[in-house]
Parts: structure tokens; sequence; C-alpha cells
């Protein structure tokens, strides 16, 4: 089979301890025992937990780094770093480098990928599925809310309670 890149996005915020740091290491984790390089915004928060799961599972993890963070340094977990000039290369990089999409909980930079991956997906402009899976229910109420102008969007998205259900999730959209 050959590699298939799930990009996860998610917070910078969360530490280790913290559920949403200890859910990512799962998340990173099922996908790699499912097979996945996993890619990421390749600093801390949800990016490092998911890509030491990953790790953790013998996976290989890209991280997307950015030169506009003058302190950014990769996480230890990366094993392969593309470093880019600007928050838009860094996105469309993770977005064309995704085969399949897992948000997390996260701000305004998670609500960005996740609306511009969302977005391409609804107008058609992925050459495949690419299954777009919100892990737990943070998500929720915003789907809820754009449900409610426009309903038929909701189908591009699939929500996952479990790290298990998320790779499953991509494995069943991806067909694999």
């Amino acid at each position: 089979m050959a590699e298939t890149v799930v990009s996860v996005f998610g917070t910078s915020r969360a530490r280790p301890g913290q559920p949403a740091y200890e859910f990512a290491v799962q998340v990173g984790r099922a996908l790699a025992e499912a097979g996945f390089t996993l890619a990421n915004g390749g600093y801390r928060g949800t990016m490092e937990a998911s890509a030491k799961g990953a790790a953790q599972a013998g996976g290989a993890v890209v991280g997307v780094t950015c030169s506009l963070f003058k302190k950014g340094v990769a996480n230890e977990y990366v094993t392969r770093e593309m470093k880019t000039n600007s928050l838009d290369e860094r996105l469309s990089t993770l977005v064309k480098l995704g085969g399949a999409f897992v948000v997390l909980p996260g701000g305004t930079g998670t609500l960005l990928e996740l609306a511009m991956v969302w977005e391409l997906k609804n107008k058609g402009f992925f050459e495949t599925g690419k299954p777009i899976v919100l892990a737990g229910d943070f998500w929720r109420p915003l789907v809820d809310l754009m449900a409610r102008d426009d309903p038929a969007c909701v189908k591009a998205v699939a929500f996952a309670e479990t790290p298990q259900d998320v790779a499953g999730l991509i494995r069943e959209g991806l067909g694999v």
C-alpha cells in the first residue's frame, strides 16, 4: 500500500497530562497502528502529542513548520520536517499532503484549518473523498450552526468519539 498521509489539526496550547494532549497521543498512536503517516504543524500541544503517539507506534511524522515562528523548533517526534515561509504556505502544504484529515479541539488556527478542508471538500475540489474526521464533540456546535444554512454540508465531516473510531473512519473513508 502506498503511503497515506493523514493531516492532524489541533491546539498548540495543550500540555502533557491534560485531556486534550493525552487524547491526541492516542489518536496519533491509532493512526500509526492503522498504517498511516501523520502530518501536522510540527510544534507543541496536540501537534506534539499526536506525533508522540505515532512515534510510540513506530509511525512516521511529517512536521510542517513555519519560519515566521522565530522561536519555533520542531518537536522531537517529527521524523521529517518541511519548512515553509508563511502560514498560507504551511496550511496549503498540510492540505496537499493530507489524504485525510483529523481535527482535534483547537482555537482560531484550527478553525481556519477545518474551514479550509471542509470548504474544499464541499466544493468538490479534492481529487478523492479525503475524509474529514472531527475528534470528540468540540466542533459539534459549529457543525450544527453550519447545518442551519446548508444542511448538506454536514455530510462532508464525520464525528469520532474514540481514537480507534478516528482511525476506523479514516480507513472506511479511504476504502482501505
